[in-house]
């Protein structure tokens, strides 16, 4: 061996995805689960791929006299 040293390449190593699914492909964004209770113990609910939109909808849904409370959860 002549001296000659071989040093293996530093591999970079992927980092965690900003959105935190990490290496998940199957999922590409959370799920928002907005569940409206109403005054007659009725409950409904709607799933959202947007934050902002399930917001939106649950702030329309609780100025209404019938709905008791909205809640909004994350799904996935």
């Amino acid at each position: 061996m002549n001296g000659v040293v071989t040093v293996p390449k530093k591999v970079n190593s992927k980092k965690k995805e900003a959105n935190g699914f990490g290496k998940d492909r199957r999922r590409k964004h959370h799920h928002f689960l907005v569940t409206v209770f109403y005054a007659d113990g009725e409950r409904f609910g709607r799933v959202y791929t947007n934050k902002e939109k399930a917001t939106r909808f649950a702030e329309r849904q609780r100025r209404s006299p019938v709905v008791k409370s909205a809640r909004i959860s994350l799904v996935s």
